[in-house]
């Protein structure tokens, strides 16, 4: 049988599938879709590198309508390298991370102070687009799966660093491991974006918490509606005070934001709000968004904390105090009174006490004191409020004068108590995550009220709560020489989720919105004082997504 040519030479068949790909608005045509079979043709695209894959949407209407439905859920994808060139281990993190279908919203990299900030920096932001909401900044250490191996490790970057009197590190006094951390996230129904809290170049002295507070609220604003976000990542400059910082932003934000993140390390961030001013931290900010895509389920944020610090000796009131500052360190000198007593104790004397009740490895054990600080708080024009917070201040030293203690912001009547770095107590705290994480996995949190026949979490329609994704932020002084045994942070996830993707890092301070209950000496002990900054802890971001039912 001869086939019919046209004018042109072309056949008719061929005529009719060239105008059935014109009417369905694609160069593929419909027909051909139809050989293949739409699940097959989803099959295979969700097996795509994600570039591929994005190449793949852009054929046509069908198949971009088909990538929508395989990249709908949420994804958390994450890897490091260690190898010692930069380019290298860009180029193994990233072929690792975006090896799935995966669109990103928002990244994380954490990297050794061997390498260049501002080199790894361009090099993610060619690899993902300028359009990515990308923080880059210098670890303690990192927590993650290796990009080639897939070994999950908790890697302290063995740093034997000086800081000069601005905070810089200086890269010849360190020595130990090189590499990076790549955390990339997918969220659909949310909206991400790096906020920076600034300082004016005029006045390098002032810190615009106000206007941080308030570009987070407008920003949420005009994304969502409301004032207050789902929650944010935060990251703190090596010479910023945060806690002033955190202090006003769990007084302006509802209950249910989450704030997680590290306190202090030099950074690079990139966003969409550019301010001539320097940055002193930045937030990475997630809101729900109200326009959110048709089809689209809730994603769902859990935070918990494993502490490390045990309470030790009676209470004290602050006597005398006094503040000495260096460049932008300050020390606090203190005499103190034992509760309801009159005489005053030296620091001397306050270490003996201390050294008869743990004994005599006090010189071993990072020793705290633990103020209560009642202090106001507002935010621009906002009512005036009282607040009490709870903030640690590393001891130093003690003389027959004074107690010495790192940071500011203690006065006089403020009370403290001491505490200890205690080894066994976090392992045990670390069991208590896993408890809770396990108590979400098999649907027994608050918002999850019914388990399905395999035990998973089930929300109240009777869709499975997934988690998809974590983050650790884990104190520097913990991991395998505090523990005397490897991967216990990374435990409560190991345990409870396998086969999720998560990731951590080591901080120079927890940041971590949440009560200051979790100190207390017996569980019946309550507390209305705030804890939002955290020593030898290990803070626990899980991210979870409930599907809408089916229809």
């Amino acid at each position: 049988m001869t086939r019919r040519k046209n004018p042109a030479g072309g056949s008719a068949t061929g005529d009719k599938r060239a105008e059935a790909g014109r009417e369905s608005g694609s160069g593929a045509s419909t027909n051909e879709i139809d050989l293949i079979g739409e699940d097959l043709l989803q099959n295979i695209l969700s097996r795509l590198p994600a570039l591929t894959f994005a190449s793949a949407a852009c054929v046509s209407r069908t198949w971009s309508s088909i990538c929508k439905r395989v990249l709908s859920r949420p994804k958390l994808s994450s890897a490091f390298s260690l190898h010692p060139n930069p380019e290298v281990a860009v180029e193994e993190v990233v072929n690792k991370v975006l090896s799935e279908p995966l669109r990103p919203d928002f990244a994380i990299v954490c990297i050794s102070p061997a390498f260049s900030l501002q080199q790894i920096h361009q090099l993610i932001i060619q690899k993902l687009g300028s359009a990515t909401p990308i923080v880059t900044y210098e670890s303690m250490g990192i927590i993650g799966r290796n990009a080639i191996t897939d070994e999950l490790k908790e890697i302290d970057w063995d740093m034997t660093m000086e800081e000069d009197c601005m905070g810089q590190l200086e890269p010849s006094s360190f020595s130990g491991f090189q590499g990076i951390l790549l955390v990339v996230g997918f969220v659909p129904g949310l909206k991400v974006d790096a906020i920076p809290l600034s300082r004016p170049i005029k006045d390098p002295g002032i810190v615009l918490v106000d206007d941080f507070v308030k570009d987070i609220k407008e920003y949420t604003a005009s994304v969502s509606g409301c004032t207050s976000p789902a929650g944010m990542i935060m990251f703190g400059g090596p010479s910023t005070n945060m806690k002033p910082v955190l202090d006003k932003l769990d007084y302006s934000m509802s209950a249910g934001t989450f704030i997680v993140g590290d306190e202090s390390g030099r950074f690079i961030h990139r966003g969409s709000r550019r301010r001539r001013c320097n940055s002193l931290g930045v937030a990475l900010v997630f809101v729900r968004d109200r326009n959110k895509p048709h089809g689209i389920g809730d994603i769902d944020f859990h935070v918990t904390v494993s502490t490390g610090l045990s309470p030790v000796g009676q209470t004290f009131k602050a006597a005398a105090v006094k503040e000495r500052r260096h460049c932008e360190d300050c020390t606090t000198w203190l005499t103190a009174r034992r509760q309801d007593l009159h005489d005053i104790l030296d620091g001397e004397t306050m270490l003996a006490d201390i050294n008869d009740e743990i004994g005599d490895n006090i010189e071993y054990a990072g020793l705290y004191i633990g103020v209560t600080k009642r202090r106001k708080i507002s935010v621009g024009l906002e009512k005036v409020k009282w607040v009490t917070t709870l903030a640690f201040h590393e001891v130093t030293r003690g003389d027959e004068q004074y107690l010495y203690v790192n940071g500011s912001g203690i006065r006089t009547g403020d009370s403290f108590r001491f505490y200890y770095s205690d080894s066994s107590a976090a392992a045990s705290s670390c069991s208590n995550v896993s408890e809770k994480l396990r108590r979400l996995k098999d649907g027994e949190d608050d918002r999850v009220v019914c388990k399905n026949a395999t035990g998973g979490a089930v929300a109240s329609d009777g869709n499975k709560k997934e988690v998809f994704g974590g983050m650790i932020f884990a104190c520097s002084g913990r991991g395998e020489s505090f523990f005397g045994r490897s991967n216990v942070d990374s435990s409560p996830f190991l345990d409870n989720f396998p086969g999720v993707p998560f990731a951590g890092t080591f901080c120079c301070g927890e940041i971590c919105r949440g009560s200051s209950s979790l100190y207390s000496r017996e569980a019946q002990e309550q507390s209305d004082a705030r804890c939002c900054l955290h020593v030898y802890s290990s803070c626990y971001l899980v991210m979870s997504y409930t599907p809408l039912p089916e229809p």
